[in-house]
């Protein structure tokens, strides 16, 4: 898959965990709908180089924290390889909007003036979406394409993990992930917490409200890890 795209960047290690993936035959299926995608001329974000931006960001051993998207926001500049967050300068999308509303009503944190998230990702929070490509002005376009097996497979690598991670898994999308995490509900060592999608359409049905960001900080410090700083920094 990397040398669909030349220059593409990824973590030294995901890349062992992640070789037999690679090397599959679902995975140049999809190197070969993405080649023959952009040789007819079609626009796909984010651009190549940063498909595995969260992989590269967010090293394994590091991850504490996954919030799991769906695909890459669809529209010219926003989608950079961190699911819900938006290059610097490019408005902050709705879904986003709805993110920072809990965060002031949870831990009594301003809105940013940005959207880009990679404070939260150098920190160890995976922002991960099940669909890594999408062609520009349609949604869902690259989905079940062979990108959900991949992130499936991330998500084991994570949840194989012997320290504990949250999993924030907000819509039902991203909660058809939880089947294969141990869960502290399960007996296991990590914590899921599930809401709805921050969508508009959505977020007044359980997300907003949900104090997920200080439910994930209270779980990682009574286990004696760092708490994640969900402040963001300002932009230029």
């Amino acid at each position: 898959m990397t040398e669909t795209a030349p220059g593409v960047k990824l973590h030294e290690s995901w890349r062992a965990p992640l070789a037999d993936e690679f090397a599959s035959p679902y995975m140049a299926a999809l190197r070969q709908f993405l080649v023959a995608e952009k040789a007819a001329g079609k626009h796909i974000y984010p651009k190549g180089g940063e498909w595995f931006r969260a992989l590269d960001l967010t090293p394994l051993d590091t991850v504490r924290v996954v919030i799991l998207g769906q695909d890459p926001y669809h529209g010219e500049g926003q989608a950079h390889g961190l699911c819900f967050s938006v290059r610097p300068g490019v408005r902050p999308p709705p879904s986003l909007v709805n993110i920072y509303k809990e965060l002031h009503s949870d831990l009594g944190i301003a809105r940013p003036g940005h959207g880009f998230l990679e404070h939260w990702a150098e920190q160890g929070v995976l922002l991960l979406n099940s669909v890594l490509t999408v062609q520009m002005g349609l949604a869902a376009s690259h989905k079940d394409k062979g990108w959900e097996r991949f992130t499936d497979a991330v998500i084991r690598l994570v949840a194989a993990k012997e320290e504990p991670v949250v999993f924030l898994l907000w819509g039902s999308y991203a909660q058809k992930k939880a089947a294969f995490i141990p869960s502290v509900e399960k007996g296991g060592r990590h914590l899921v917490l599930k809401a709805a999608h921050p969508s508009p359409l959505s977020a007044h049905n359980g997300f907003l409200g949900c104090r997920h960001f200080s439910k994930a900080n209270a779980f990682l410090e009574a286990r004696g890890m760092k708490p994640i700083d969900w402040a963001l920094p300002a932009i230029g």
